[in-house]
C-alpha cells in the first residue's frame, strides 16, 4: 500500500480555510483546487460538506469540475455521525474516485470532556460509522482526533476495528501540536509494530504546528512508516497551521538520497518521492495568499520572499562563485523566476491569451477583457512588465466575490503641512453613485473613512500591510486588509502602481465580503448547519 512513494493530502480547502479571516467561497475553492490538481497532489480535501450549504457546494463543485478520471480524488471530511457521513457521500459523488474521511476523539480528555462517552462507546462507534462510509464509497479514511494525547493501547485497538470495518487509511493527527518529532515518530513506530492488520491501510499523519514542528513531525513520521502527509499550502490551519505542503515536499526533493532508503530505494534513485510537479509550488503559494489574504511572511521556508536572497557579503560572494555554497536548490525548481514578458502595450489580446496559458491561467472571455484592459492600462505606466505583475492583475481584476460596491474614482491631497482628505466616488449595488470625502490622519485613513460614510457597514480594521510586487519605483503594489464584524474576520487584496487605489480597492474587497456574507448567511463559510458541526474538527 504506497510503501514506496509518499501521498500527498492536501487540506487546504478545509483545515488551511480555517484560518481565522481565510474562509473562502465556492468559486475561490474550485480555482485553487484546480491549481491544486496541475500541481499533482493526490488526494483534495475539499471541506466539510455537513458544515453549511456552502460548504456543501464547494465540496460538489471540486468534485465535479476538478474531480476528473486523471485528476486527483476528492474528499470530504464528516465526524462519525451518519448525517455527515451521508452529506460527504452526496457531495462527493460527481468525483471519478471520491473519500470519506471520518473522525472521533480518542483521548481521555477529549473523551470525558467534549464526548462525554466511554471507551468502549467510542470504540463502537468508530467500527460502525467507518462501515457505514464504505457502504457509499471503497476509499475510507478514519483519525482517531487528538491521537497524540490518546493511551497508545487504545489507540491501536481502535485503529484495528477502523480496519475490520474497511478504513483503507488510517490518520494520526497531532490535533493540539503537542508532540516533539521523536515522540510522535514512536507512535507511528508503534502503530506499525502493534496493529493487527495496518498492512491493508496506510499510515497518514495530521500535524499541526503549534509549537513549529509541525513538519518535523511529518518527516519523523515517513521514517518509521506513513505513507500519506496531510499538509496545506502555506502550512496555513487553524491556530498556527498545519504541514507545510511545500516544506515537506521540498525536503523530500533536496534529501531525496537519505529518503530514498526508508522507501525501500537505492540512495541514488532518481525517480521522486511524490507526485508533486515542484515548479507549481510558487504559483500555487501565491493563489492561496492572494485569495486567503493571508500574506507569506519574508522568511518563509521554500516561498518566502527572502528565502533566496543573500545579503551577508560572504554569501553574496560565495553565491557569485558558485549558488551551491549558500543554495540547497535551484529557485526555478519552485517556480520562483525573474522571467520578463515580451508583451506591451502593442500586444494583441490573443498574444495576452497565449501567455496567460502558460503561466497556467484559463479565463472566460468576460475575465479575459477586463484583464486585457487591466494590462493595457498596466503597460502604458510601465516600461517592462514581469510575469509577477500579470499575475498580480489577475488576481485584482478577476473577483470571485460579487462586487455590490464598485470604486469609480479615489483622489487625494496631502503633505506637510496640510490635512490628509480623500473624496471617493463608488456605485452601490442598486446602481446610484455615491460621493462624499473626509479627512483623516493620512491619505488611506481619510479614504477608508470617507468608504465608512459611504457604506454603512460597522467593522474594525485590524491588519494593513502593503508589499512591492516587483522591484522599481514603478512596481506595483499589492495591498492586503483584514476587518472584523461580531468575531467574524474578512480579508481584502488588490494591486495597482498607485497604493493609495490599491489601498481603496482592498477595502472595498474585503467589504464586499461582509455584505456578501450578512446578505447570504447561509453561504458564508463561517455559517454552520449543525450546532456542534465545529465542535470537532482535526
Amino acid at each position: 500500500m504506497f510503501q514506496d512513494r509518499l501521498v500527498i493530502f492536501d487540506t487546504t480547502l478545509r483545515d488551511g480555510e480555517q484560518s481565522p479571516g481565510a474562509t473562502l467561497n465556492a468559486d475561490e475553492k474550485v480555482e485553487i483546487a484546480r491549481q491544486l490538481a496541475r500541481l499533482g497532489v493526490d488526494v483534495i480535501e475539499a471541506g466539510f460538506a455537513y458544515a453549511s450549504p456552502g460548504d456543501f457546494e464547494a465540496v460538489e463543485r471540486v468534485a465535479r469540475t476538478v474531480g476528473t478520471e486523471d485528476g486527483p480524488m476528492i474528499c470530504s471530511l464528516a465526524r462519525a455521525i451518519r448525517s455527515d457521513i451521508q452529506a460527504a457521500a452526496e457531495a462527493i459523488r460527481p468525483a471519478a474516485r471520491g473519500r470519506i474521511h471520518t473522525f472521533i476523539s480518542t483521548s481521555d480528555i477529549h473523551l470525558e470532556h467534549q464526548l462525554r462517552k466511554s471507551r468502549p462507546e467510542v470504540l463502537a462507534i468508530a467500527a460502525e460509522m467507518v462501515a457505514f462510509a464504505k457502504s457509499f464509497v471503497d476509499d475510507v479514511e478514519f483519525s482517531p482526533m487528538d491521537a497524540g494525547r490518546s493511551d497508545p493501547e487504545y489507540l491501536y485497538r481502535v485503529l484495528e476495528a477502523a480496519i475490520d470495518a474497511g478504513a483503507t487509511t488510517v490518520n494520526i493527527p497531532d490535533t493540539v501540536g503537542y508532540l516533539t518529532p521523536a515522540e510522535f515518530g514512536g507512535l507511528i513506530r508503534g502503530i506499525a509494530q502493534n496493529v493487527r492488520g495496518i498492512e491493508r491501510a496506510v499510515i497518514s499523519v495530521h500535524c499541526h504546528n503549534d509549537l513549529g514542528l509541525a513538519v518535523a513531525n511529518s518527516l519523523a513520521a515517513i521514517e518509521n512508516g506513513a505513507r500519506q502527509i496531510e499538509c496545506t499550502i502555506n502550512g496555513i490551519g487553524e491556530r498556527a497551521g498545519n504541514c507545510s505542503l511545500e516544506e515537506i515536499v521540498m525536503a523530500l526533493h533536496v534529501r531525496r538520497q537519505f529518503f530514498n532508503p526508508i522507501f525501500g530505494r537505492p540512495a541514488d534513485a532518481a525517480t521522486p518521492l511524490c507526485a508533486i510537479d515542484t515548479r507549481q509550488i510558487y504559483k500555487s503559494s501565491r493563489l492561496v495568499s492572494h485569495l486567503t489574504g493571508m500574506l507569506v511572511q519574508p522568511n518563509k521556508a521554500i516561498v518566502g520572499a527572502n528565502a533566496f536572497a543573500h545579503e551577508s557579503g560572504i554569501h553574496q560572494d560565495g553565491v557569485l562563485k558558485n549558488r551551491l555554497t549558500y543554495e540547497i536548490l535551484d529557485a526555478e525548481t519552485v517556480g520562483v523566476n525573474e522571467n520578463r514578458i515580451v508583451l506591451g502595450k502593442h500586444s494583441g489580446r490573443n498574444a495576452f491569451r497565449t501567455r496567460l496559458g502558460e503561466l497556467g491561467y484559463e479565463l472566460g472571455d468576460a475575465d479575459l477583457n477586463r484583464a486585457f484592459l487591466r494590462f493595457k492600462e498596466l503597460a502604458d505606466k510601465k516600461k517592462t512588465v514581469s510575469d509577477w505583475d500579470i499575475e498580480a492583475v489577475i488576481s485584482d481584476e478577476i473577483r470571485l466575490i460579487p462586487e455590490a460596491y464598485h470604486l469609480e474614482q479615489v483622489q487625494v491631497s496631502c503633505g506637510e503641512p496640510g490635512l490628509p482628505t480623500a473624496t471617493v466616488r463608488l456605485t452601490g449595488p442598486d446602481g446610484v453613485e455615491r460621493v462624499d470625502a473626509a479627512v483623516g490622519t493620512g491619505p488611506v485613513d481619510a479614504v477608508y473613512k470617507a468608504i465608512n460614510r459611504l457604506i454603512e457597514l460597522p467593522n474594525e480594521l485590524i491588519e494593513f500591510s502593503v508589499q512591492s510586487v516587483t522591484a522599481g519605483i514603478d512596481a506595483m503594489g499589492e495591498v492586503t486588509i483584514r476587518v472584523r464584524q461580531d468575531g467574524r474576520t474578512f480579508s481584502g487584496h488588490a494591486a495597482n502602481t498607485d497604493i493609495i487605489v490599491a489601498s481603496a480597492r482592498a477595502y472595498l474587497n474585503a467589504l464586499n465580503k461582509l455584505h456578501f456574507a450578512l446578505a447570504h448567511p447561509t453561504h458564508s463559510g463561517g455559517a454552520l448547519a449543525h450546532p456542534n458541526a465545529a465542535a470537532q474538527k482535526l
